[in-house]
């Protein structure tokens, strides 16, 4: 392997005013003559004649010079299939593919993949990315990939790759079937760039430069690939993916032992209503292969917001997810199918059936829809729900939108005579009446929210805005939420300012509004400042100071918390980094509130003031290591006591076939006595195994002292054919003295992907 520092010092002589290729250039596609044989050698006529993206330009860790190791990429097409091919040029350092799973983890693997987007609208498209082992993933782009969050790997579908070795370069041919994607036929331009990550050497190239601050699959950078001959008429796609599944528990919490078994039947469909938009459908959906959700020590007065993982709720939901703003979502997912029962713990509610439409209508017009059904539940107080989302976007000039979204809630047969049957919190509703609060029936629940984005053509400027409002039977006024946010990005230099309020009666059931029942109402002010440097430096790629502020009012102008953090951050060649922060804290409480255990220990009472302040240092090692760790360390005052905290991972891995990886979350608070002295700690080893690009075993093991419980999950995949699984699913739940079972379950499904 070459030596790194050898390779920067080369990159930072090189760095002169030479050509690259501009955002706009074409790169023409013509129709295959003859048959694409998918074998990595590029020997047929069309590939020799095909149009070559070429002199591909770094993006990191510098963006002035050609990539030391250049890249290629073409294009054909035929009546079936679009067809892209890579030569990527190596001197056969062995690459960085650390796991054969699908959807990898993608800044830490070697790979080489494309950006598309057939609207031609610089805002929506798709990526497909391939390593050197083969590996796949796909997904979708929204917002104009202007971030990480633009990117969502969650869509699935099929197309087929082979990858071939040589001695100075390897090779990549896709078939990517038109049926897998949605385009426009008539469209006579798409969006596209070529991306490479050569993680082993932390470099970055693009075929269309992009500017070091920017993502490398940021459209605003994009090229235009040119329809010489007409792309295939967009033909209708139906898919119907049908499960069983089947499950056996035990669960001896529940007085006397009790055992149940069950077996399911249901099926997804995807159905192409036009070139570009699609009906998802689910009957009876199951998702027992889901991974379960990671524990964490959440000490702070907010509920903590768990990631959707459900499949389903996850493909097409870009939409949905950017409406409000992360403090007030008006729609959350996981709201849908998924409550909590009188011991707080998560429980699954039956869903009867789901419907999603979503795409563009045009190239200015997206849409998205959803309608679900979750089933009664009486063990958990629920009734039949009705859930109804919609979402119109509108974009104009070049990479901005305009949006409205609309959700509803409906609670199916709810009337005052249900009150003992239907005893969920979630259905109901606190209404004050001269001072004294009392608890009603709430059957429905909706709110209307507009979203403005704004984006500059060159990614520099962006700005954000947001008004929502909530309406159900028995709040009325003050009802209002809302956000004005603007960003100024450039090479050295990014800033950010926001306000925001959230009005008391702002009540969003399917969404997230985690200060709702902590503040009645308020304002927030908050403003971040990064500065950007790039040293000349063997070693470190960027360095800069942070400062970040916030304030919160409740009505009347009461400050009730402020916060100032400053810092200072450093990233190196070799994948690593290091930062050092400062935070000062005050927080005058709202509501009664004990971090550890309201019932154990005394509370600190609403009106109280507090303020304290904390150091902090955190550090990364060089990622591309078979061992590498990542830890951070807090200290400092914590309310009327101190908080030592000191989080992390450690992770091994024996590439591409397993690693072993452990998270952990060391808390030592000390408060007065009265308040609680506790040692709080969360460890969660994990065991990830791919036995072949298409057999996989993940072991999972968490234990909380905080909730006293060792939870142990256990799942096997096989993906027997292209998008087609079998997995079986193992879930035990022990106390941790004597490791005494509370609760266990094994569960089977097996999904078949059918086209018709």
């Amino acid at each position: 392997m070459k030596n790194l520092s050898g390779i920067f010092v080369l990159l930072v002589l090189s760095m002169t005013c030479i050509g690259q290729n501009k955002p706009g250039m074409e790169l023409p596609i013509r129709k295959a003559l003859g048959t694409i044989t998918l074998d990595g050698k590029l020997d047929e006529p069309d590939w020799v004649k095909a149009a070559v993206a070429k002199d591909f330009y770094l993006n990191f860790p510098v963006d002035t010079t050609f990539a030391p190791f250049q890249t290629e990429a073409r294009l054909t097409f035929d009546d079936h299939n679009f067809y892209v091919s890579f030569v990527c040029f190596d001197d056969q350092t062995p690459e960085i593919v650390q796991s054969l799973r699908r959807d990898f983890d993608y800044e830490n693997n070697d790979n080489v993949g494309f950006t598309v987007g057939p609207y031609n609208d610089r805002i929506n498209g798709f990526f497909f990315v391939i390593t050197p082992r083969g590996v796949q993933m796909e997904g979708t782009i929204s917002g104009g990939g202007t971030s990480g969050d633009s990117f969502s790997a969650t869509w699935d579908n099929k197309w087929y790759s082979h990858v071939e070795k040589y001695s100075d370069r390897w090779i990549a041919e896709i078939a990517i079937p038109f049926k897998s994607f949605r385009f426009k036929s008539n469209l006579m331009e798409w969006n596209i760039n070529f991306n490479r990550w050569d993680r082993k050497r932390n470099l970055s190239s693009t075929w269309i430069a992009v500017p070091i601050q920017f993502d490398s699959g940021s459209f605003g950078y994009s090229g235009q690939l040119v329809w010489e001959d007409p792309s295939p008429q967009a033909v209708t796609n139906i898919s119907i993916i049908p499960y069983i599944a089947g499950l056996s528990s035990v669960d001896k919490q529940a007085g006397p032992l009790k055992r149940s078994s069950d077996l399911n039947v249901g099926f997804d469909a995807k159905i192409g209503i036009t070139p570009s938009l699609n009906l998802d459908l689910t009957v009876n959906p199951d998702f027992s292969q889901v991974e379960v959700d990671r524990q964490v020590i959440n000490l702070t007065r907010f509920e903590f917001r768990f990631p959707e993982r459900r499949q389903f709720f996850l493909e097409n939901s870009d939409l949905f997810d950017q409406a409000g703003y992360p403090s007030a979502r008006p729609f959350f997912s996981r709201r849908v199918g998924l409550t909590r029962d009188t011991a707080g713990s998560i429980q699954q509610v039956p869903i009867v059936y789901g419907a999603r439409l979503s795409g563009s209508i045009n190239k200015d017009w997206r849409v998205s829809t959803l309608n679900m059904l979750t089933q009664e539940k009486e063990t958990l107080g629920l009734p039949n729900q009705l859930y109804t989302v919609a979402t119109l976007q509108r974009n104009f000039w070049k990479q901005s939108n305009i949006a409205v979204t609309y959700v509803d809630k409906q609670s199916l047969g709810v009337s005052r005579l249900d009150s003992m049957k239907y005893f969920n919190r979630e259905l109901w509703q606190p209404r004050v009446n001269n001072n004294d609060t009392t608890w009603v029936l709430n059957n429905y629940n909706r709110v209307i929210t507009a979203d403005l984005e704004l984006l500059s053509s060159d990614n520099r400027w962006s700005g954000s805005f947001f008004y929502s409002a909530s309406f159900d039977p028995h709040l009325e006024g003050k009802n209002q939420s809302g956000l004005a946010f603007v960003n100024f990005r450039s090479r050295n230099f990014q800033a950010m300012y926001g306000e925001s309020f959230i009005q008391e009666n702002y009540n969003a059931e399917a969404g997230f509004v985690p200060a709702r029942g902590v503040y009645p109402g308020f304002q927030n002010s908050f403003i971040n400042i990064e500065g950007i440097f790039y040293p000349k430096h063997k070693h470190i790629v960027r360095m800069g100071p942070y400062l970040s502020a916030e304030v919160t009012r409740i009505p009347g102008g009461i400050v009730t918390d402020k916060s100032l953090g400053i810092g200072y951050g450093f990233s190196f060649l070799n994948t690593s980094g290091l930062e050092f922060s400062y935070d000062l804290t005050y927080q005058k409480l709202t509501n009664t509130f004990n971090p550890i255990d309201n019932e154990q220990y005394s509370s600190f009472l609403a009106g109280e003031n507090y303020t304290w302040s904390s150091v902090s240092a955190e550090y990364q090692s060089d990622q591309r290591k078979i061992f590498n760790y990542s830890a951070e360390v807090n200290y400092g005052g914590f309310y009327n006591g101190k908080l030592f905290n000191i989080n992390g991972s450690l992770n091994y891995r024996y590439q591409p076939i397993g690693s072993v990886a452990i998270r952990y979350d060391y808390n030592a608070i000390d408060l007065p006595n009265e308040y609680g002295k506790e040692k709080l700690f969360l460890i969660g080893p994990r065991i990830d195994l791919t036995f072949t690009d298409k057999i996989f075993l993940t072991t999972f093991v968490q234990y909380n002292n905080l909730a006293d419980n060792i939870n142990l999950n256990a799942r096997f995949q096989w993906r027997y054919k292209p998008a087609s699984d079998f997995f079986v699913v193992y879930t035990e739940n022990y106390l941790p003295q004597h490791l005494k079972t509370k609760n266990r379950a094994l569960v089977f499904k097996l999904t078949y992907w059918l086209n018709i």
